[in-house]
């Protein structure tokens, strides 16, 4: 689920030593499918599902738990999709770039696609707010174990620590980010030794890793079967963070601190919790802190919730991440990205998404109140996204890496078989709250869709009127205005058009610049686009320049910075002989053909609160004209 958390130390992956990179991959990406076994078994156990605490029952459960980890994270994320990585970057809309990119040519398969990416991205937001409730509940129910009468407390509690975790966001993470690799590594060890003691205790919990067990469940319960894939789901939450967080590691890292410290972590607390409840199916209310020898509940209740702050950490880092390459992408609204660290490209803030997520976090904590509850909601966003994934991932493997159908299909099916089980069980889960996710990933899906379509409607609209540049130069030469000194940038989605702005400026103060630069930014569907293809340039005579500067979707489209690289003899682009002209468009909606009236004035809307050109591109601010227009759509 998150996406590129920004603790790492992204760019030095190379050099970095190989211990250090897999313990600050175990901080950063393993903090959500780590805080798992808080709340899985007691969901499976006391959620309702009716499933019988005996032999046959916990054994079931584990053989289910155990090669889900092994078929979805261990094959399916460490072999295959940690494969498809986009320069390096990994990631639902990194990966949906990449699925542009193998459909060229075939268009509709090519929206379909996009469409499955930005339904994914849309539940990971979903996602990003149950994440940080549920596990920080669930690390504050100890609480009620070690002490009597202190349930009503855990609520208030949990929202201190989640508040408090979204205030420090705009301060950056890099100072407490030291911490968290050393932390996850306590806890997955924690996790390791609480399942050796319960194991120990019932050793014959073993036998569960024979697969039969789960046949025989699904055998034994055909109906809850399959309903039972939605509690078992929660043992996988934060599969997709492995992949997304890719950009700052690389695959090596995280599959090596998977194999070496995570899974066998993980495996044992899961088994020495079933030990447990082979000896006493009372402890199914909360066998992980349960399964703890008294004198270890309060520090265990302690490491959890550091645990749980970490994992929702990497969430919300995660969601900044994925909004900055939607935004470069041309799905979101521009907004205003702060970095938090001179040093680390990835460590970014965004205020909007940052109070958005935490008014959602909340509203969640108080109507669920329980992480029993909560689980019930949980599950649709992550496997709705894991489907979106193999979809995806499917689409790559065939018409990009050109794997031989024989090879490729029967894995792949093998994938979209299990992934779409797990859908089938969480649909159920949308009566019974998970609806939130949903409505919210569905919200997002709107706005991602009318900005997109708006931004072309709008384009299209302004280039009806628009005066060829060919005709425009040619009555320069003609009559020429009078012309003075310095260069005038004029930003224009089109580059073979005339700019609204250069017209204004031309009408109403009837001169030009020596030097004019139509300039157009263009986002690729690569990460980063290096120094030596970041721009091209034509001149058309009389002055008049085109440039073009190419950005990747996570670069910093610094446009200044980027002019500087641009070395034409007859070119200055010094700060003092520099203006930048923008033109600020007020959408109107009007009965043109195009979108719905509704999704015009969202459109219109969304327009006029976006972040506009000025920041965005870096500009100066007391070198920019802006120049209003207005158009109907």
């Amino acid at each position: 689920m998150g996406h590129a958390s920004s603790q790492a130390a992204g760019a030095e992956h190379s050099t970095a030593k190989p211990i250090g990179m897999l313990v600050a991959a175990v901080g950063v990406v393993y903090g959500d499918i780590g805080t798992s076994p808080l709340y899985t078994l007691k969901e499976v156990f006391s959620g309702g599902y009716g499933v019988p605490v005996n032999h046959d029952g916990v054994l079931g459960i584990l053989a289910l738990i155990f090669w889900s980890l092994i078929w979805v994270v261990s094959i399916k994320y460490m072999m295959f999709v940690l494969r498809a990585d986009n320069q390096g970057e990994g990631g639902i809309m990194a990966l949906t770039a990449l699925a542009r990119r193998a459909a060229a040519g075939r268009a509709k398969l090519r929206t379909l696609l996009v469409v499955c990416g930005l339904i994914g991205a849309a539940l990971f937001y979903g996602d990003s707010m149950i994440t940080p409730a549920i596990s920080v509940l669930s690390a504050i129910e100890g609480l009620g174990l070690a002490f009597d009468g202190i349930d009503h407390w855990v609520v208030p509690l949990s929202l201190v620590v989640l508040v408090a975790l979204f205030l420090i966001q705009s301060h950056g993470t890099a100072r407490i980010g030291i911490l968290f690799g050393p932390i996850m590594v306590t806890w997955f060890l924690v996790l390791g030794a609480l399942g050796v003691y319960g194991i120990v205790q019932h050793p014959e919990v073993l036998k569960a890793m024979n697969p039969v067990w789960g046949v025989r469940f699904f055998v034994v319960h055909p109906g809850m079967g399959v309903a039972i894939l939605g509690a078992v789901v929660l043992a996988l939450t934060g599969a997709e963070a492995l992949y997304a967080d890719m950009g700052h590691f690389g695959r090596k890292p995280i599959a090596r601190a998977w194999f070496i410290l995570v899974l066998p972590a993980l495996v044992l607390n899961y088994f020495g919790q079933g030990a447990l409840l082979l000896g006493d199916p009372e402890a199914a209310r909360n066998p992980f802190y349960l399964l703890a020898p008294n004198w270890a509940l309060i520090p265990l209740v302690g490491l959890s919730t550091l645990a749980t702050v970490i994992a929702s950490q990497a969430v919300i880092s995660g969601a900044f991440s994925l909004t900055r390459q939607a935004i470069q992408l041309g799905y979101i609204p521009r907004m205003h990205i702060r970095h938090t660290s001179s040093a680390e490209q990835g460590q970014i803030y965004i205020g909007a998404v940052n109070w958005a997520l935490m008014v959602g976090v909340i509203l969640l904590v108080i109507g669920f109140e329980s992480s029993n509850a909560l689980a019930s909601a949980y599950g649709v966003a992550v496997t709705g996204t894991m489907l979106m994934t193999t979809i995806l991932v499917s689409a790559v493997m065939l018409l990009l890496w050109k794997w031989p159908p024989l090879l490729a299909v029967p894995v792949l099916l093998g994938f979209l078989l299990v992934d779409g089980l797990y859908f089938a069980a969480n649909v159920p889960k949308i009566v019974q709250g998970g609806a939130f996710p949903v409505i919210a990933g569905l919200a997002l899906f709107v706005l991602m869709t009318t900005w997109k379509r708006g931004k072309q409607l709008l384009v299209d609209r302004i280039d009806e009127g628009g005066l060829p540049l060919p005709i425009f130069i040619s009555s320069i030469a003609v009559q020429p205005p009078h012309r003075v000194q310095g260069t005038a940038v004029f930003l224009t989605a089109r580059p073979d058009a005339v700019p609204h702005a250069l017209l204004h400026n031309l009408l109403h103060n009837q001169v030009l610049h020596e030097q004019v630069v139509l300039l157009t930014v263009v986002y690729e569907d690569i990460p980063r686009v290096p120094p030596n293809r970041r721009f091209e340039v034509d001149s058309y005579g009389e002055g008049f320049f085109r440039v073009i500067l190419h950005f990747g979707f996570t670069d910093e489209p610094d446009v200044p910075q980027a002019l500087k690289l641009c070395h034409l003899d007859e070119l200055d682009f010094s700060p003092m002989r520099t203006t930048y002209f923008l033109s600020r468009e007020t959408v109107i909606a009007s009965k043109l053909e195009g979108m719905s009236r509704w999704r015009e004035a969202l459109f219109a809307f969304m327009l006029q609160n976006a972040n506009g050109n000025l920041r965005f591109f870096n500009l100066p601010l007391n070198r920019v004209i802006e120049l209003g227009t207005q158009v109907e759509m």
